[in-house]
């Protein structure tokens, strides 16, 4: 006989001996097995593929004295009936149980999270080693124990469980000062009655640690990012926004405006246009220059922790927690600005809370009882269509025109192609002064390829692609075969000449017939990816690929795209 492991094995798996059909008595209300001295013993017919444990209630069911033993019936015409004793049940019990224990502690220990089962009082049944490390409490310690006697009740989730028979996954939580984890707990039922509570807990302590020091590292840039921007350029703030077309100096001058005020400011743009740059010279062009400027990026912050980063955690809540506890980034921007990169990623139920803080300019830390208030102005930034969003249930509508009382759309870096030549020489001469070498020298045939290319990552894929061209350089000079792939694979198709006192390019030159089916095919790529990318929204993809509205439906029409796309 195979081991066995649950409750749910069908009874033919135990070891049944056959008996001939002869040997079966049966009436109209009973059924029996004449054993071989004679006798007769009450029997209890069962199908093969009974549940253990349906067996075992049949039998407890039955009023017959002594016990039935039973009676397996067979599966196909013509085989034998099957005899178990009633002893070799409560057998095959004992081994499930003693496997069952077995399994269980092996998971116990195989695991890396930290488990914690307890019974209906609460106290501790099972208590693994990951939870021994994360707690530093030892399982003779707490194994037969009351929860309470170690942790505060307030920072126990399973009373929950018990209780009222709560359920949490991924949870964050602050058991004690020094660990952070992420639980999940669930009441254990049996027959509609709680019975215990089990609470997984994922330590995630150092994730917390390192997201601090980067959180920290951030801050301090931002600082002396500010103190490099009064020394540098204290009559404008907007000096590190470069370009001149009409496009970037247009939402220049919007956010010029804007910075005046204590508005919130909703900053739209693609990945990569400067959005947090433009936030800073808001910042640094407001009457809150000298205070905090604090940045959050909402979608690079896992949901579980994203609420205490925002609004901090309270340290008195829990069991020897320091007093002053954390502060989150609103707290630490009050009478600066606080910037919430991103806001589109925000998850629905984080939205609300953000939502009540905003209207209510008030919030709790975590494990908080006490209000703080703030006066901080909000910048956020996205590179969603929020309004396709709302419309689609993925982004609360009173949220959307909480942030939606000032936009700003930042030019994608194709929409203001005459800038890059500008764009390409700061940035060459940015990574000259930092090395400590001379400017190097762009052929002629270079600039070309630049001036045509799509530039999806925008302003920050051109940085990059021009520390490539320094690093590649040779002899001071950079040639088109340093270019990269993607890059040079355009060569062959139409450059747009431009007037650099005017945003508007010139008209695109003759081009072969296979260069213009190469070109067709990319614009076609181009503009059902600006589809999927704004959910079939037309206006926005229009925005996306810079052109206007009529003109993407003239060109779905050319290249056959479903206006329903």
């Amino acid at each position: 006989m195979k081991p066995l492991f649950s409750l749910q094995s069908p009874i033919s798996s135990l070891d049944a001996s056959s008996i001939e059909d002869t040997a079966i008595i049966r009436s109209a209300t009973s059924t029996g097995v004449r054993m071989e001295d004679g006798s007769v013993l009450p029997a209890l017919m069962l199908a093969g593929d009974t549940p253990l444990i349906d067996a075992i209630r049949l039998v407890q069911q039955a009023a017959a004295a002594p016990l039935p033993i039973l009676l397996i019936a067979p599966t196909h015409p013509g085989d034998a009936y099957k005899l178990i004793a009633f002893s070799q049940l409560f057998a095959a019990l004992a081994e499930i149980a003693g496997n069952q224990s077995k399994l269980l502690e092996t998971m116990l220990t195989t695991v890396s999270e930290a488990i914690t089962i307890v019974d209906k009082e609460n106290r501790v049944l099972y208590w693994n080693e990951s939870a021994e490390k994360i707690y530093e409490i030892s399982r003779t310690d707490v194994v037969g124990t009351s929860l309470e006697t170690h942790f505060s009740s307030e920072s126990i989730r399973l009373i929950d469980a018990l209780s009222h028979g709560t359920s949490v996954q991924r949870v964050y939580h602050v058991p004690r000062p020094d660990r952070h984890v992420l639980i999940n707990s669930a009441p254990i039922y049996r027959d509609e009655e709680i019975i215990g509570a089990i609470s997984i807990e994922q330590d995630i302590t150092e994730l917390v640690r390192l997201n601090e020091e980067l959180a920290d590292t951030t801050a301090h840039l931002h600082t002396l990012k500010q103190e490099m921007n009064r020394f540098q350029a204290a009559d404008d703030p907007f000096y590190m926004i470069k370009g001149h077309s009409a496009a970037v100096q247009s939402a220049i001058q919007s956010a010029r405006k804007v910075a005046q005020t204590d508005a919130t400011v909703l900053l739209y743009g693609e990945s990569g246009v400067g959005k947090e740059l433009f936030a800073q010279a808001i910042h640094q062009a407001s009457k809150r220059h000298d205070k905090p400027f604090i940045a959050i990026n909402c979608g690079a912050i896992p949901a579980a922790l994203f609420e205490s980063e925002l609004f901090g955690y309270q340290g008195g809540a829990f069991t020897g927690a320091e007093k002053k506890g954390k502060p989150g980034k609103l707290e630490l921007a009050h009478e600066g600005t606080l910037f919430l990169d991103e806001v589109g990623e925000l998850p629905l139920e984080l939205q609300v809370k953000l939502l009540r803080a905003l209207q209510e300019r008030q919030f709790y830390r975590v494990g908080g009882t006490e209000p703080i208030r703030v006066n901080t102005r909000i910048i956020a930034a996205t590179n969603r269509q929020l309004e396709a969003m709302v419309a689609e249930g993925r982004f609360r509508e009173d949220l959307y025109y909480r942030l939606h009382v000032f936009s700003i759309e930042i030019p994608s870096l194709r929409e203001r192609r005459e800038d890059i030549p500008e764009l390409v020489q700061i940035f060459l001469q940015e990574y000259a002064t930092t090395q400590n070498q001379p400017v190097p020298r762009m052929l002629p045939e270079v600039m070309q390829p630049l001036l045509h290319f799509h530039w999806p990552g925008n302003i920050r894929q051109l940085r990059n692609v021009m520390e490539r061209l320094f690093i590649l350089q040779e002899n001071g000079v950079i040639s088109a075969e340093h270019l990269p792939h993607s890059i040079r694979l355009q060569q062959s198709e139409p450059t747009p000449a431009f007037s650099f006192t005017t945003a508007e390019p010139a008209p695109m030159p003759a081009f072969t017939e296979m260069a213009g089916k190469k070109h067709d095919a990319q614009e076609r790529e181009r503009i059902i990816a600006a589809l999927d990318r704004t959910y079939g929204n037309k206006k926005a993809a229009a925005e996306l690929l810079g052109m206007s509205r009529g003109t993407l439906y003239n060109k779905m029409r050319k290249h056959g795209i479903d206006p329903e796309h």
